[in-house]
């Protein structure tokens, strides 16, 4: 992808100047010989870089300096200017400029400080978006299970991340599957660049078209200047495509071609932009079905459904719903400065016996809700929706659990909510049990159960 670039000086000539120099490089370059023009220029179009003279007529260069940083803070401003002084060197740094020219100066010169510029903008960018993905524990940590399905899903993803065969994730609202997305994504040689996610189903198909493939200014009702789609601004890493089965027909030809060739045109335009990308689908719908009612293109399905990952549902896995539960306590608690550590037996037994339709997605917001409302250090209470206790037992099947998991289940929540009552203390947790330390030790050890996630200030 081309660099933009924005060069203003009232100077046609030098304007004219640079901008042979600069697309000799292979920069895109437009220019403007004040900074009205300027102004016009940038609504239409994003730059990365901005090279403005500070001498110019009606507005000079610090004022469209301000403007540029208040309104298109995206775009970097080097400041060019034949008074040299040191004072105004420094002035345009404070107001935001990365660096400036003196001139008369080089071809070599802008060439060596705009390369500088455009490696120090793209080191910014990595360091803001790694930092905003909060490293998403890299391997599986968002992902707490130790349900058997959920293991085999860590084994897979381990399998596919380093490919970049396409990924579709199957399973009900909630369940987590951008978290599944995310993993694959951090661990696959693709992590340090863009995860980009888009919720097909919560747009029209002419806004989802201009999302994905973005769009050039006049191209529609209100496109005021070019914009990037998701495709082209994950240019490197991963595009996660959510709710896929519920794009309209038309889209699906377009996504098959991109899918296919991982080429497009602009909406409104004609250059062909070439990118490279993993895709990664999610639906909530059976693909099958609708491919077989004619809803969905079956060369499509065949084409994102490459590596399918299937989470089941919550309550097929009533296993996760202490761990989860404490989870989400601690991180509640946390967030909202409470001295919050455990959840009462009575409200453990009532979640077991809860069907969970809204999957994790539902357990965490209904914990979050306990946390706001309890006063004391132990969740006594929990407001199920109401139809849980008048259909408890026709929506949990017990029986889908042999005597031996079921007994586990009680065994792990019960062991972890004395080591939440003790904080992490395993002698007074022992004395509460009151089995063998060996017995202890290897029972914490085959639940996966850690001191340290139960100590003070954890």
């Amino acid at each position: 992808m081309r660099q933009k670039i924005l060069v203003v000086d009232d100077e046609r000539i030098i304007c004219q100047h640079l901008k042979r120099v600069l697309e000799k490089e292979g920069y895109e370059v437009e220019i403007a010989f004040n900074g009205k023009e300027a102004l016009k220029v940038l609504e239409a179009k994003q730059f990365s870089v901005a090279v403005v003279d500070i001498r110019m007529p009606e507005m000079d260069g610090l004022e469209l300096l301000d403007i540029i940083k208040n309104k298109y803070p995206e775009t970097a401003v080097i400041i060019m200017t034949a008074h040299g002084s040191i004072e105004t060197a420094v002035s345009s740094m404070k107001r935001g400029a990365v660096d400036y020219l003196a001139k008369p100066f080089e071809s070599e010169e802008i060439l060596l400080v705009i390369e500088r510029v455009l490696e120090r903008l793209k080191l910014l960018e990595e360091n803001i978006y790694l930092k905003s993905q909060v490293e998403e524990k890299n391997r599986f940590g968002n992902i707490i299970s130790q349900n058997h399905k959920i293991k085999s899903i860590f084994d897979l993803i381990t399998t596919v991340a380093p490919t970049d065969s396409t990924v579709m994730i199957t399973g009900e609202t909630g369940t987590g599957k951008e978290l599944v997305a995310r993993a694959v994504h951090f661990n696959s040689y693709r992590k340090s660049k863009r995860f980009v996610t888009i919720n097909c189903g919560a747009l029209p198909e002419t806004l989802l078209e201009s999302e994905l493939f973005g769009h050039e200014k006049g191209s529609f009702t209100g496109a005021v200047r070019q914009k990037l789609g998701k495709f082209e601004f994950a240019d490197g890493g991963t595009v996660f495509l959510d709710e896929i089965g519920d794009i309209t027909q038309t889209m699906q030809v377009k996504l098959l071609r991109f899918v296919q060739e991982m080429e497009f045109e602009r909406v409104g335009g004609n250059s062909t932009i070439k990118v490279n990308v993993r895709i990664i689908c999610a639906t909530n719908k059976n693909l099958v079905e609708e491919v077989k009612k004619g809803n969905f293109r079956e060369d499509l399905f065949y084409r994102i459904n490459v590596v399918p990952i299937h989470i089941p549902p919550l309550r097929e896995r009533m296993e996760d719903v202490p761990i989860l539960a404490l989870h989400f306590l601690r991180k509640n608690a946390e967030k909202m400065g409470k001295d919050i550590s455990a959840i009462s037996q009575d409200v453990l037994d009532k979640m077991m016996r809860y069907r969970w339709p809204g999957n994790v997605r539902e357990l965490e917001n209904i914990i979050e809700r306990g946390v706001i409302l309890e006063h004391g250090n132990t969740i006594s209470k929990l407001d199920l929706p109401d139809d849980s206790r008048e259909n408890v037992k026709k929506t949990v099947d017990i029986t889908g659990y042999s005597l031996p998991q079921w007994l586990d289940i009680y065994e792990s929540n019960y062991l972890r909510e004395i080591m939440a009552k003790y904080r992490g203390n395993v002698a007074s947790a022992i004395r509460q049990a009151g089995v063998g330390t060996k017995t202890f030790y290897r029972k914490i050890k085959k639940y996966n159960i850690k001191r340290s996630d139960f100590e003070e200030g954890q």
